[in-house]
């Protein structure tokens, strides 16, 4: 436990940070699962839809530092090539 009094503010700055971000990443990952049921369903209008959606929430967490733009990059390429290969 903290005992100082900024080792106490610090640890509250970590959980208000911890939550914030916990709710970016559950976002992160729903876009993402929007965009493979979409595609799961043969929805190709709606993939493509979702996927754009989804690529504006990858660049967000990306640019808040949630994860790293490698990462972003890989997940978008592999949603594009799951939407590609359906026609």
């Amino acid at each position: 436990m903290a005992n100082s009094p900024q080792a106490r503010k610090r640890a509250r700055q970590a959980e208000g940070r911890r939550q914030h971000n916990a709710g970016f990443r559950s976002m992160f990952r729903t876009f993402i699962k929007k965009v493979i049921a979409a595609v799961d369903a043969g929805d190709k209008a709606g993939a493509e839809a979702a996927y754009k959606t989804a690529v504006v929430v990858i660049d967000k967490t990306t640019s808040k530092g949630l994860i790293h733009r490698n990462k972003a990059a890989r997940h978008k390429s592999r949603l594009n090539a799951r939407i590609r290969a359906m026609s």
